[in-house]
């Protein structure tokens, strides 16, 4: 098979050196230094740590020696040249094995990215502690990474979490223009690709625009094929995702069974993202998609500002070279997926109306300082009082009376606090929906996470609460203190329980007691939520009257 040289860089054979710590690992019962089969061809990692991660014992990472990783391994062909906007193709088989000790290659999202990045980027990372490849059936993660990260960021590290029992695995999909374009040209493309190759019936609608979305899933597909190889069940594989990430995770509870066969999904983790479609937050952020005529006039515009006149031109252009890949000029947004009727299949107001193609257990939630709120923010009571009235228009005097605010000082707060309680009431919107739909059969979870961490300025941010559910702090460069390793204990067993289960109760590796504190489903008549952080247990999602008014507030939207 030929390969280009960013593979042979990937992939090349260890020192000796290396492999004779390979070995040693695998006397201690490691997966590390075997040969493993996969559908593509024999491969071989390597102990995903050279020393003890710091902080090993507050971590309760005492078994890092038995955590083995694989990196970059490929899990279909190069999207370059005439693979560039068609669905994920498969991979040449190869003989020979593949040493996988270093991440494969990012996809493209703009021109002008470091080194890395290349279009040879459908490129997978299993972390696991496994010490039986073909008997353990430990539960699976498969974590899709926000918009514009990788697997190879430190952030999605899957060592600690391997350490709690469960196979690790992150990977990467295309991103912007490359991974959304969409053109009347693409979708006959399209719609010929599926005719060859699939018995299934199309939509009318079928348009193009979601090659990102059918790489995520092509690499859930190929997990569940090759999952316990690497010590993992394949009939327990919980798909996790944040923000872009999350909105993935929506993607595949819903995806037709021709795309995610039935039974691949065990359970559901949707951090930062997934909103009542009736939140006008849902049209904006992550998980927003482009209807098709939009998507058609974005590709329309893309096609203009690299002087293309069809595929062809594009596809003969290095990706580098490629113009405009994240918006445009009065285009109100940029690359995001479309709206296709079958890897999307409708809209989220709809789906949420009707049972899920996939129905499991699911987690889902938002942090402190995101959607809206700004740890820190101040503004004056005037500002205050027009940014309340520009969003809630004849509503504008309840709100003032929901979330008042005396003065200066207070302002910027009361905001906050308005963002807040909406994340809050969007959350139990959806779990209500949700739990409607699979007939209470498939219990939904939902928290609010408030923790800051230490050594940053921005409060309980967006993406804040990863380092924890991953027990990865040995990852990240902040002046973690006792309090985060404890708070990185429960988070991670949380997580770690529900991928076992579909149910985030039960005992946890690090926590001072037997279990955790109990984490009930959302349910209709109980409007709480699971404060994570620097609290545990149940709070309030709002008072009564500001849940009412948020309900009214979103009873006026057009659902997303």
């Amino acid at each position: 098979m030929a390969v280009s040289t960013q593979q042979q860089r990937s992939h090349r054979y260890l020192m000796a050196s290396v492999l004779l710590r390979c070995l040693a690992r695998t006397a201690l019962g490691s997966l590390a230094g075997q040969v493993i089969q996969t559908t593509g061809g024999p491969v071989q990692g390597i102990p995903a740590f050279d020393k003890a991660p710091a902080n090993a014992t507050l971590a309760h990472l005492d078994n890092w020696q038995d955590v083995a990783v694989w990196k970059g391994i490929p899990y279909a062909a190069s999207t370059d040249g005439a693979n560039r906007w068609r669905p994920p193709q498969p991979r040449a088989s190869w003989n020979t094995t593949l040493v996988v000790d270093r991440f494969g290659d990012g996809c493209p999202t703009t021109p002008g990215q470091s080194p890395g990045t290349s279009e040879d980027c459908l490129n997978l990372n299993i972390w696991s502690a496994a010490t039986n490849s073909t008997s353990t059936k430990l539960p699976v993660i498969f974590w899709t990474h926000p918009a514009g990260g990788s697997g190879a960021d430190a952030l999605f590290d899957g060592g600690g979490m391997a350490a709690r029992g469960v196979v690790f695995v992150n990977y990467n999909h295309r991103d912007g223009a490359y991974g959304f374009l969409a053109l009347p040209e693409l979708t006959d493309e399209l719609k010929k690709d599926f005719a060859k190759n699939s018995n299934t019936s199309l939509p009318d609608s079928l348009a193009s625009g979601n090659w990102a979305v059918l790489d995520q899933y092509a690499a859930l597909r190929w997990v569940h094929a090759n999952i316990a190889a690497f010590g993992g069940d394949p009939e327990r594989i919980t798909v996790v995702g944040q923000s872009a990430g999350s909105a993935a995770v929506y993607h595949m509870v819903n995806a037709p069974h021709s795309l995610v066969p039935a039974g691949v999904i065990h359970g559901a983790i949707a951090e930062s993202g997934i909103r009542d479609p009736r939140d006008p937050l849902a049209a904006s952020l992550a998980e927003s998609y482009n209807n098709a005529s939009y998507a058609l006039q974005l590709g329309a515009a893309f096609l203009k500002a690299n002087n293309a006149t069809s595929v062809a031109d594009l596809r003969s252009r290095p990706w580098a070279d490629l113009k405009g890949t994240s918006s445009f000029p009065g285009s109100g947004g940029g690359f995001r997926p479309t709206l296709d009727g079958y890897a999307l299949p409708d809209t989220y107001a709809r789906l949420l109306a009707q049972p899920p193609s996939h129905a499991v257990p699911m987690i889902t939630g938002n942090t402190r300082d995101e959607s809206g709120a700004e740890y820190g923010r101040t503004m004056t009571v005037a500002q205050y009082e027009a940014a309340l009235t520009n969003q809630y228009g004849n509503l504008t005097s309840r709100a003032l009376a929901a979330w008042p605010a005396a003065n200066d000082s207070e302002a910027g707060e009361a905001y906050n606090r308005q963002w807040q309680d909406m994340s809050k009431v969007s959350s139990w919107g959806f779990a209500q929906g949700w739990d409607n739909a699979t007939l209470s059969k498939n219990p939904i979870y939902t928290y609010f996470w408030d923790h800051a961490p230490p050594g940053q300025n921005q409060g309980a941010h967006h993406m804040s609460e990863i380092n924890y559910v991953f027990n990865n702090l040995y990852k990240t460069d902040l002046p973690w203190q006792a309090q985060d390793y404890a708070i990185a204990q429960r988070m991670s067993a949380y997580w770690a329980n529900f991928a076992r289960t579909g149910d985030p109760n039960g005992p946890g590796v690090g926590v001072n007691s037997t279990s955790l504190v109990d984490w009930r489903p959302t349910l209709v008549n109980k409007t709480v939520v699971m404060r994570v952080g620097d609290g545990w247990g149940e709070i309030p999602i709002a008072r009564q009257e500001q849940i009412e008014l948020i309900e009214e507030y979103f009873d006026e939207q057009v659902p997303f």
